[in-house]
């Protein structure tokens, strides 16, 4: 330690010395091979500290998360100034220009050191008032969201406590941060700006850029190829919800209330697979009843088989020493929403998740187990390698797996089904089934970016916020509230990537470029048939291909990975399209064949819906708990490594 201590003073003290633009391109590598080894060092010390109050809200954990922020600062700021002195602009290494130019990019740390602290104060308070959220109702205990609240929308068929959770989740959250929220883009648009960025939404933006590439022209043009499939989707549950509940709980709008979808958010509908099923006479795959026996340790061992069965690597003792796979039994507030993390020490990789013993959960933690692959891929690559090629390449990764554990045929292999139905009814309820979340989620995937760049660049003010997340959600979703809104709510809040400030477009772009790896992975793997069947499983061919990619981390431009594994440099809808087409056309048929064609919905809300005080208010009290403490460095040691040692750009 005290070697490498001495040789990051001493670069620091050269560097402070220059006074012209180093232009030297080996120099230039030797700077970022020494930057790569410490920023690993802070990166993990870092992720330590996130993890500790992620799996443990305390007062105690958020200090210690804002304290090391101000560490992070000094990084920050070390590494845009060391960066700054080379002539990385003029740079011949693509890779090297590219991380270059963000390496001398300070973040939030170009803020004054009092504004830098408000943001991350505002950042913690947001992301914890979210995390702590809980419903009452009288005679039942606290209600998180994970599981109690997920739970009971995904079964839950009475419309009145369906209403009751929507609204009261909503004041839970998003009511409560929106002021906080507000002034959380201001500093977040000033750091942007201070960088080069006309606003914080061209910063987000700036992951995808390519030479010669509009990024947004790309999506409004794959949104555009994939809407009209959506809109013969939105057009059948309609009718079948309309049939279950009443066309009186239905507006003239068109629109359907957003609480009857099973999902807190309304971004998938598998929840109301059983109301929306074409088919009542071929009964749907089902899983959970075999995956209600098994142990969690199980369900996250099948999925490690499935990564080794395709000659890929297999989970570090580490991960399953450290990670959180079940919710805690000891009460204490963690942040449920599943994740995976690398701690950028090429052996700790972990995923936090509660998870639950059902299907769904069961795809979840396939996905958060392809997350935790693509880091065993790329842990020997320089620290700034270590990512996706896009921010969208990871949530593909994870993803195109489950595109292949959900099929029957897998199932039936792992032993979680005895056998299934090979016909086309049973066919069209396998797609329906998986289209309630792949189809569904795009129009939302899509608005929830849409909706903070417009915020980031004026386009949406305080004065009409909560009114413009409404008007993309019934614009695009073809989604309504249940109950009145007003400035009052800031109903985009309850969303958990809003107040942890995570870009959202990355899953838009994954639920494209996933297809495109399927249908890739599935010709390596000599499948024939049509692309809903296919099933990669232990296929070395399909494991290689996929495995030579994830290798590659984001040390090549996003379009050189999708051609290695695709074998083109585009984003393309059709593989997505030819997955559904069975599907799509079967909607358009039934929709014609029962006077449904053309039943779309306005693209403004409605406003004959019911005043949001009729719903029962629901309201917890008590203290904010206090939790175990996590050994850390001594703080001399810290501030001295804040000094010395440059850390990259943070991903959420």
């Amino acid at each position: 330690m005290a070697k490498y201590l001495i040789s990051s003073l001493i670069l620091l003290v050269i560097i402070v010395c220059v006074t012209t633009l180093n232009t030297n391109e080996d120099e230039a590598w030797a700077w970022f091979e020494e930057y790569s080894d410490a920023a690993s060092l802070v990166g993990n010390r870092g992720a330590k500290i996130s993890w500790a109050y992620a799996t443990n809200i305390t007062d105690y954990n958020q200090k210690r998360e804002l304290e090391y922020s101000e560490i992070r600062k000094e990084f920050t700021k070390q590494v845009a100034q060391n960066a700054s002195t080379f002539d990385f602009n003029n740079f011949q290494n693509s890779a090297l220009k590219r991380e270059f130019k963000w390496l001398a990019n300070k973040g939030t740390a170009a803020l004054s050191d009092i504004k830098f602290t408000r943001i991350n104060k505002l950042a913690i308070g947001l992301e914890s008032t979210y995390g702590k959220a809980k419903l009452c109702k009288t005679g039942k205990t606290e209600l998180s969201l994970e599981p109690e609240l997920t739970e009971m929308l995904a079964s839950g068929r009475n419309h009145d406590d369906l209403l009751w959770i929507w609204k009261n989740w909503r004041d839970a959250t998003g009511k409560v941060m929106r002021e906080d929220y507000l002034e959380f883009v201001e500093l977040q648009n000033e750091a942007a700006r201070l960088n080069g960025y006309a606003d914080a939404g061209a910063y987000w933006r700036d992951g995808y850029s390519i030479e010669g590439y509009d990024f947004r022209a790309d999506l409004e043009k794959l949104y555009s190829q994939l809407r009209p499939f959506y809109k013969e989707l939105h057009t059948y549950v309609k009718s079948k919800l309309k049939a279950y509940y009443g066309s009186d709980k239905f507006p003239d709008s068109g629109h359907i209330p957003a609480h009857l979808l099973g999902n807190m958010w309304a971004q998938t509908w598998v929840n109301v697979e059983d109301l929306v099923l074409p088919y009542e006479s071929s009964k749907p795959v089902n899983a959970t009843p075999a995956i209600q026996k098994l142990t969690i340790r199980e369900v996250f061992n099948i999925s490690d088989e499935f990564f080794t069965s395709l000659g890929l690597e297999t989970v570090t003792q580490e991960f399953w020493n450290n990670s959180m796979l079940e919710k805690p039994k000891d009460g204490r507030d963690v942040i449920c929403h599943a994740s995976a993390w690398d701690f950028s020490d090429g052996k700790d990789f972990r995923i936090k998740q509660c998870t639950r013993l059902n299907m769904e959960d069961f795809i979840t933690v396939h996905h958060e187990m392809g997350h935790i692959q693509y880091y065993l891929q790329y842990k020997d690559l320089l620290y700034s390698f270590r990512a996706g090629a896009n921010p969208g390449f990871h949530e593909a990764v994870g993803d195109v797996l489950a595109l292949s554990v959900s099929t029957p045929k897998h199932l039936k292999e792992v032993g979680l089904i005895d056998s299934y139905e090979e016909n086309d009814e049973a066919n069209i309820n396998y797609m329906m089934g998986i289209a309630l979340d792949k189809i569904v989620f795009l129009p939302f995937g899509k608005l929830m970016d849409d909706f903070r760049w417009a915020l980031f660049d004026g386009t949406i003010t305080s004065n009409d916020l909560n009114a413009q997340w409404w008007k993309r959600r019934c614009t695009y979703q073809g989604i309504s509230p249940p109950v009145k809104r007003s400035e009052n709510d800031f109903d985009a809040g309850g969303k958990y990537h809003i107040p942890a400030n995570v870009p959202y477009v990355r899953y838009f772009v994954s639920f494209v470029l996933q297809f495109q790896f399927h249908k890739a992975l599935c010709t390596a793997a000599g499948h024939t048939g049509p692309l809903h069947t296919c099933d990669i499983y232990r296929s070395k061919e399909a494991g290689k291909k996929l495995g030579d990619m994830l290798k590659l981390g984001s040390s090549e431009e996003w379009d050189i990975a999708l051609e290695a594994i695709t074998g083109t440099k585009n984003m393309s809808a059709e593989p997505l399209i030819e997955y559904f087409q069975p599907l799509y056309d079967w909607l358009k048929d039934y929709n014609e064949r029962n006077g449904l064609a053309g039943d779309t919905w306005s693209d403004e809300c409605p406003t004959d819906l019911p005043e949001a005080d009729t719903v029962d208010d629901a309201e917890c009290k008590g203290d904010p708990s206090t939790g175990s403490t996590l050994d850390q460095l001594p703080l001399c040691l810290t501030l001295l490594l804040a000094m010395l040692i440059h850390i990259p750009k943070l991903f959420n």
